[in-house]
């Protein structure tokens, strides 16, 4: 798998990440570890978690997987701070103490003493800026991240934080931002991206799939073990079924037709070669729809495919849910 550096950092990661958001919950620990293990064989290093997937669980299947199925050295190990469930309750919070305290349980759970990038979740209107960046800076200087960056922050909000911390030598510069991105969720392009580009951020899109529709599962139904129809996920991808996104379905099946490719591989290939993108995070509920998904590395779209989707699925600004 191709590698890339990591917005203007020499951080270098493989143009695909592995999401791990259902890791714990919804895939138990045998099914990470064939996923890990495919991911990493196929040139893979770039693995995404965060404190608050599955409550914690994802990283400690991840840290049980760490040293014994990959070495820890083949793998750019990254997780976020600043979403969690407070007595059952969905909990944002980027205050300094809060902040570092989640970082150093995620290090007990991942049993590691560091991690590759070290990520604010979500923008927190309450929490004042200075503050949670100077978790950050505090995060690299003792060696508990190597690179940290932000997630789901507007253009503006990513320009604040990305200048706040070049503004100053020995501040840790912000390597990228996460943020939903699509055929069907293309708002980024608006600001986030161009603030991105502008400030050395590489973008790393999370549900490059849209959710899962992109796939083309839900163009006769719902099915049964698809994440639709999961309690845990129904309201999340049912925010990307409508009329539109079948109007994108069908355009990515017709495409993948003269190609002979697969609908996802189409997709997927669509937002990885986009401008200012590093690596879409790409989440998978079993190993053969990894292998699947790994296909890609493999395909380039011709320009006026890219044309064509790029007119179908003309933007849209929507803000997503934090992934």
């Amino acid at each position: 798998m191709q590698q890339r550096y990591l917005g203007s950092t020499g951080l270098k990661v493989s143009r695909l990440g592995l999401g791990t958001m259902t890791w714990g919950r919804d895939t138990d620990e045998h099914e990470a570890r064939d996923q890990l293990v495919k991911f990493v064989e196929a040139g893979g290093t770039l693995l995404d978690t965060a404190a608050g997937y599955a409550n914690g669980d994802s990283e400690r299947v991840i840290g049980s997987l760490l040293g014994d199925v990959v070495p820890r050295e083949e793998i750019v190990l990254a997780t976020k701070a600043g979403i969690g469930r407070l007595r059952g309750e969905r909990e944002t919070n980027a205050s300094r103490g809060y902040l570092l305290s989640s970082l150093d349980a995620s290090l007990k759970r991942l049993g590691v003493d560091h991690v590759d990038l070290w990520q604010v979740h979500t923008w927190v209107e309450d929490a004042p800026l200075e503050e949670t960046l100077s978790a950050l800076d505090h995060a690299v200087s003792t060696g508990r991240t190597s690179y940290v960056g932000i997630s789901n922050y507007s253009g503006w909000q990513s320009a604040q934080a990305a200048t706040w911390q070049r503004a100053v030598p020995g501040r840790a510069v912000l390597a990228s931002n996460q943020v939903e991105y699509s055929l069907l969720a293309r708002g980024c392009e608006a600001e986030v991206v161009p603030a991105a580009q502008a400030l050395g951020l590489g973008v790393l899109p999370w549900s490059p799939l849209g959710r899962g529709v992109l796939t083309g599962k839900y163009r006769t139904g719902t099915p049964a073990d698809s994440r639709a129809a999961s309690p845990h996920f129904s309201s999340f991808v049912g925010r990307h079924l409508n009329e539109r996104s079948e109007r994108i379905v069908e355009a990515l099946v017709r495409a993948g037709e003269g190609l002979g490719w697969t609908p996802l591989e189409v997709a997927l290939a669509w937002v990885r070669d986009r401008p200012g993108v590093t690596a879409p995070i790409v989440g998978a509920r079993t190993a053969e729809q990894l292998k699947a998904v790994l296909l890609v590395e493999e395909c380039e779209l011709p320009p006026e495919i890219v044309a064509a989707l790029d007119d179908v699925s003309s933007p849209v600004s929507a803000p997503g849910e934090a992934g």
